[in-house]
């Protein structure tokens, strides 16, 4: 059996070792139109920052080693551009010299990836405009840095890739700014969530400019000019990172269906439209793990499964993709960003029957030195307490919190559950009640009527009129750090002594620095009696997603 592998990288690369190590006799030709098969594409940005400095590090696989290794005929620069499905064809053209040839196949394994979107605007084609997709874009935005010594950098796009390029090019010494049109960074992050990420990035120096479009980009000049929605920056080289489309121009060419974004339409076993062809990686249409709903995730872990996947089909292993949650983590500087699952927006998108808590524990003990708190917003749902979406901000223990939360979710786990997980517990490591018990916790004394909640974003609603009481029962010290209007403050440990000064008549709204210690004067007033509400996440989250809702200009802030 033949099989032709058009693309490489995390997709087409694991579905070739896959396919050799199923089938010593099998003939496989991998197909790429670049130098490189088997690449770091998600390390890319810290070769440019300095954190990676062996451009070697990034190539994971020569076409030598490949061959070597798994017997594959590895064609590096000659691109397919035209599949028949009929024959069971491939067009090839060599990169190098535009020669073609037509290669035949009994399998067509497409893994074609993902193509950095360039917006049609004016002066994108400018030299000093970068994307970044490949090492060859990795090189030249190094050896850019490294030669014309630019002081200034505008990234337009906050998402996974452009965060990290402000990083590593803050790193390399340059002056940033993210320009991004939505009201946050990190699109999966709800905006709630973000507004920590926000904070951090502008204590790094990382100038934010939020909800504002490119519209054109000036080169006339020593420097660009990008003219913004909303006013102007200057600067000395762009980053395009608003996002990736499917790079799906043979696909289509093939007559395979595409769905209306141009990503590759494919069942459970990775089969196209067409008999014998496959698809994987960041060129095909998903179905959402918790949702059930098609989308497009482009990441690196489901193209690993999918390329395995699709192998174990092509040699006859029946072998089925079970959708996509979408688990990733995201490094900036020292703090770590990470999520799976559904965010609450798009539980709101899908109809379903969700509430939502939030935490904040400490990653371990919290008289062991070094610890950091972690901020977690949980999506669950109301009637059963299932587990549908996490996203996690902090610092240390946050990537094994979030792949503990991933496993609950793929496992169909509840609060309850949750409750009972034993995990590794020592003072550097973690606690003896760990963060995710915690969620379970919380969680599940809300579903028993242990707690009622309400959230940062109703604190501006509730009544000021005496009609309702607002209690504070932080410490003094806390509480002259800064607190919120119209809340009067009893601190928890002289609750017992003062409860009466509260009308057991009226509601009480209460809320203490991280939402422990209002739950449990909500425990104690609601044993005398009073009806209560405790500030899930507490005056922490509150302040800074009310703060970075009212920083001008919908949350950009540029301490130039």
């Amino acid at each position: 059996m033949k099989t032709v592998i058009v693309g490489g990288v995390a997709g087409g690369a694991s579905a070739a070792a896959r396919l050799r190590r199923l089938d010593e006799q099998a003939e496989i030709v991998m197909l790429e139109r670049g130098p490189y098969i088997s690449f770091a594409n998600c390390g890319l940005p810290y070769y440019i920052g300095g954190e990676i400095t062996k451009r070697s590090a990034l190539t994971l696989q020569t076409p030598e080693s490949f061959r070597s290794r798994f017997n594959v005929d590895v064609r590096v620069n000659q691109e397919a551009v035209a599949v028949d499905t009929q024959a069971k064809t491939v067009t090839v053209r060599r990169v190098d010299t535009g020669e073609e040839y037509t290669e035949s196949y009994d399998k067509l394994l497409l893994s074609p990836g993902a193509a950095p979107l360039v917006p049609p605007m004016e002066g994108a084609d400018d030299p000093r405009v970068f994307t970044l997709r490949n090492i060859p874009d990795t090189v030249k935005i190094r050896d850019y840095v490294d030669e014309e010594f630019p002081e200034t950098a505008v990234v337009v796009g906050g998402g996974y890739i452009g965060v990290e390029m402000a990083e590593n090019l803050k790193k390399a010494g340059l002056d940033v700014t993210i320009v991004e049109l939505a009201d946050h960074v990190i699109a999966p992050l709800d905006g709630d969530m973000a507004a920590e990420v926000h904070r951090y990035l502008r204590d790094q120096g990382i100038h934010l400019l939020l909800g504002k479009a490119v519209q054109a980009i000036d080169g006339t000049g020593d420097k660009l000019n990008l003219r913004l929605s909303e006013g102007e920056v200057e600067t000395d080289m762009v980053i395009l990172s608003v996002g990736v489309r499917p790079d799906t121009a043979l696909a289509k060419q093939a007559g395979l269906a595409l769905n209306p974004k141009g990503a590759i339409i494919v069942n459970e076993h990775m089969e196209t439209s067409a008999p014998d062809v496959y698809a994987v990686g960041d060129a095909i249409e998903i179905t959402d793990f918790v949702t059930g709903n098609k989308g497009y995730v482009p990441l690196a872990g489901p193209a690993n499964k999918q390329g395995r996947i699709a192998a174990d089909n092509i040699c006859g292993i029946p072998s089925s993709y079970k959708n996509t949650q979408g688990s990733s983590v995201l490094k900036i500087f020292d703090m770590t960003v990470a999520m799976t699952g559904v965010n609450e927006r798009t539980a709101q998108a899908a109809g379903l029957h969700y509430d939502k808590v939030y935490t904040y524990s400490q990653s371990h003990a919290s008289y062991y030195p070094g610890g950091h708190g972690i901020s977690i917003k949980t999506i669950y749902e109301k009637e059963t307490g299932r587990i549908l979406g996490a996203q996690l901000v902090g610092y240390d223990g946050v990537d094994k919190r979030c792949d503990v939360l991933a496993t609950a979710i793929r496992a169909g786990l509840n609060a309850t559950d949750l409750t009972e997980l034993e995990l590794c517990y020592a003072p550097p490591f973690g606690s003896a009640k760990d963060p995710v018990n915690f969620v379970g916790y919380v969680i599940e004394n809300t579903l028993t009527g242990k707690v009622k909640n309400f959230f940062w974003d109703d604190v501006a609603k509730l009544p000021r009129d005496g009609s309702v009481t607002l209690l504070d029962v932080r410490t003094p010290s806390e509480r002259e750090a800064g607190h919120i209007e119209g809340f009067i403050h009893i601190p928890l440990d002289e609750l017992r002594q003062r409860y009466t000064e509260i009308d057991p008549q009226k509601p009480v709204y209460i809320h203490c620095h991280s939402g422990l210690r209002s739950y449990l004067a909500c425990r104690m007033l609601t044993g005398l009696g009073y009806d209560c509400y405790n500030l899930s996440g507490g005056w922490r989250f509150y302040e800074l997603a009310a703060n970075d809702r009212q920083t001008p200009e919908h949350g950009c802030y540029d301490p130039k």
